[in-house]
């Protein structure tokens, strides 16, 4: 499934529509180039669970920790993991084994450690709009008409 994000608006409406559909406890990889757009996506689907904090980009501490109305959230950022085995390191399958929803970003640089994605969000830049391909490993079905800004699973 594809949606073409035209703006910072849309991100934020597909998160608004997203946001509610998801389990409490799921595992979502974020896939994308530099500057695709995957941490302004976590972003929006923060704020649309309601947080008004900053919400940065893990770069550099690996995971970033966020509570909501006793929701535990976890944002990781796997891009300056050179080895899956940094994982163990750092305790990911504690996270990991959490009641909590966790975003990974460059999932794919400790893939062999992490257990498989609920979703898979793919994120390209082209003419400075993003298209986002959106993968799942759900049991429901997820309906779309991005036409009328609709989400539904």
């Amino acid at each position: 499934m594809k949606i073409e994000l035209e703006s910072l608006s849309d991100t934020t409406l597909f998160a608004e529509k997203l946001w509610p559909l998801l389990p409490s406890r799921c595992l979502i990889f974020l896939e994308g180039d530099l500057g695709a757009g995957k941490t302004t996506l976590v972003r929006s689907l923060l704020q649309s669970a309601g947080h008004q904090g900053k919400v940065k980009s893990p770069t550099y501490t690996l995971v970033e920790e966020y509570d909501l109305n006793a929701q535990k959230i976890f944002h990781f950022d796997l891009y300056r993991i050179n080895d899956p085995e940094e994982l163990e390191f750092m305790g990911i399958r504690d996270y990991m084994d959490t009641d909590a929803m966790c975003f990974v970003e460059w999932a794919e640089r400790g893939e062999s450690l992490l257990p498989p994605p609920h979703f898979i969000l793919n994120l390209k830049v082209y003419a400075e709009k993003r298209l986002l391909t959106i993968s799942h490993n759900t049991h429901k079905e997820i309906y779309l008409n991005w036409k009328n800004k609709d989400l539904l699973l």
